[in-house]
């Protein structure tokens, strides 16, 4: 089996690269968290004290980073690990970053003689622990093949998108439109409690119909209905109001950048915005339930 080198082992890092332990790939973990080091240890990855050590003799690399500064200083930083990485290695990054950020990426590690795809997931926590991410991958077609049993044993998914960055670009679209009906799938419910109805009774009417989506059936925002979801836990775990922020303030960049119009994810931004500001940072995305509250 392959040998991986993995870093970033948080609420999404940390369940991709006990899977690969699982099957059976060698797996280097780094972070900064000794917790989530010892997590991996009991899972029976190899803990390393550095990025470099993780890095060192193997054919993936694989990171799991917040955001651009993190991943561009990862690699091409001053104590960047690009030239520590063997040659004939694959770097894959499934951090969710601008697509400028993983086209400089790309460049100054290709520029090095080493391959790179960016790889940003989706499915969340819940879709990490279980193994049935999304990966959405921009770059060299036959890089993302070689890739593809790797990322199987973390997804049921593997898409190419296009050429570097496009993996972004898709994944940007894709959690605007998630911000989006997180916010529009609380205000209606929220609206029916308001009347009397009971939210269960009310997601269930509209999962039926046309309203239906992903945050009303797997995800859904309004405690008690879906026992394992973060809602029915104090809205712990799961993926934080402040990176959903970030990832809208991300679709907004973008937008910029060709003059598109995203006025429904403008203002979920702000949205998001306000409910950070007002102490939700570190709850999970579906505590914007929480904002229309009477």
């Amino acid at each position: 089996m392959a040998r991986i080198g993995f870093i970033g082992l948080g609420n999404m890092g940390g369940p991709m690269a006990t899977n690969l332990v699982k099957a059976g790939f060698e797996v280097q973990v780094f972070d900064l968290s000794e917790i989530a080091l010892a997590t991996l240890d009991k899972a029976g990855a190899t803990v390393v004290k550095s990025a470099a050590e993780a890095v060192n003799n193997v054919d993936f690399v694989i990171s799991m980073l917040p955001a651009d500064k993190h991943v561009l200083a990862l690699y091409l930083g001053e104590q960047g690990i690009v030239d520590a990485i063997p040659e004939s290695a694959l770097v894959i990054d499934s951090s969710t970053i601008s697509a400028e950020a993983a086209r400089e990426l790309a460049a100054g590690i290709t520029a090095k003689g080493r391959r790179f795809i960016d790889a940003p997931v989706s499915g969340g926590v819940g879709g990490a622990v279980a193994g049935t991410l999304t990966f959405i991958c921009g770059g060299e077609p036959a890089d993302i093949e070689e890739a593809r049993p790797v990322l199987e044993k973390m997804g049921k998914n593997v898409f190419k998108a296009g050429g570097h960055g496009a993996g972004q670009v898709a994944k940007i679209c894709n959690n605007m439109l998630l911000g989006v009906l997180m916010a529009g799938t609380s205000e209606a419910l929220q609206l029916g409690r308001a009347h009397g109805l009971d939210a269960k009774v009310l997601s269930d009417i509209m999962l039926q119909s046309s309203g239906r989506n992903w945050t009303l059936e797997v995800y859904n925002p309004c405690p008690g209905v879906i026992d394992s979801v973060p809602s029915s836990n104090d809205y712990n775990g799961g993926f934080l109001v402040d990176l959903m922020l970030k990832d809208l303030g991300l679709a907004r960049s973008t937008a910029a950048s060709s003059d598109s119009a995203t006025p429904m994810g403008d203002m979920a931004a702000k949205l998001f915005s306000e409910h950070s500001e007002a102490g939700f940072g570190s709850k999970d995305f579906s505590s914007i339930f929480r904002k229309f509250e009477k």
